[in-house]
C-alpha cells in the first residue's frame, strides 16, 4: 500500500513539472520575446506558413501589450503564439 501511494505521488509530481516549466518560461520580457521570434524564424516549412502567420500576429499583440505595460495580456498573447506554433 505504501508503494502505491509513493508511486502515485511521484506520478503526480512528474505530471506537474511541465506545467510549472511552461509557467516559468512564459515571462513577458525581451528575452522571451527574442526566443519566441527565433522559434518562429526557424519555421521554414511552407506547410507551416499559416501557423507562423498566426503566431506572428499574436507576438505583435504581445509586444504591444508589453509596451503598454499590460503584462497579463502580453503573457496571454505569448501563450497563444506558442499554441499557434504547436509548442503546447
Amino acid at each position: 500500500m505504501l508503494k502505491c501511494t509513493a508511486i502515485a505521488i511521484v506520478a503526480a509530481v512528474a505530471s506537474a513539472l511541465p506545467v510549472l516549466a511552461q509557467d516559468v518560461m512564459m515571462k513577458c520580457d525581451e528575452a522571451s520575446m527574442m526566443k519566441m521570434q527565433s522559434d518562429m524564424d526557424a519555421m521554414t516549412d511552407p506547410a507551416m506558413k499559416e501557423k507562423k502567420e498566426m503566431a506572428s500576429k499574436e507576438m505583435m499583440m504581445a509586444k504591444d501589450s508589453m509596451t503598454a505595460n499590460k503584462m497579463d495580456d502580453c503573457k496571454m498573447h505569448m501563450e497563444n503564439a506558442m499554441k499557434s506554433m504547436g509548442k503546447t
